[in-house]
């Protein structure tokens, strides 16, 4: 398997994990057949439960006015209630997503609706990299947070 396979396929358990830790804490996917363009105003519009989410979603153009589609949009934690977004990065060999969270931080600052959580994993990002991120946040108002994995399920144990 290639790099660029092992990545996606590895990238693809993290958002896995998070998904479970929102299911378990009682939230509900919603509209996963929708077209990512369609998926926000159905998420925000519906009544299905009180505590949903949608994957890939479209929340608008980036900084360099390009699509963002989120990983995770989330309806109806106590913490914001009109909506949360969970971005997951996944870094198992030495690579270039580190190098992204200046772009990643400043779509979050600039084009980004509601509070923003990020959630890391894999050995490969360097370390600096992730402490540079964590500082951000008093600087960005929808930041709320940069997590590696065990943390971020911590952390949805509290607010979630």
């Amino acid at each position: 398997m290639n790099r660029g396979c092992r990545a996606n396929k590895t990238g693809f358990v993290l958002e896995a994990t998070v998904e479970g830790t929102l299911r378990g804490h009682g939230y509900l996917e919603i509209c996963p057949e929708l077209p990512k363009k369609r998926k926000l105003d159905w998420l925000l519009l519906s009544t299905a439960n009180p505590k949903r989410y949608a994957k890939q979603v479209y929340i608008g153009s980036s900084i360099y006015e390009t699509e963002i589609n989120v990983d995770f949009y989330i309806v109806g934690s106590a913490l914001s209630p009109l909506g949360l977004i969970v971005e997951c990065k996944w870094q198992e060999d030495k690579g270039s997503v580190d190098e992204k969270y200046p772009y990643l931080n400043l779509n979050i600052k600039s084009c980004y609706r509601v509070p923003t959580i990020v959630i890391v994993g894999g050995n490969g990002m360097r370390q600096g990299s992730i402490d540079w991120f964590k500082k951000q946040i008093p600087d960005n108002q929808n930041l709320l947070g940069v997590h590696k994995l065990e943390a971020f399920i911590t952390w949805a144990n509290k607010h979630l």
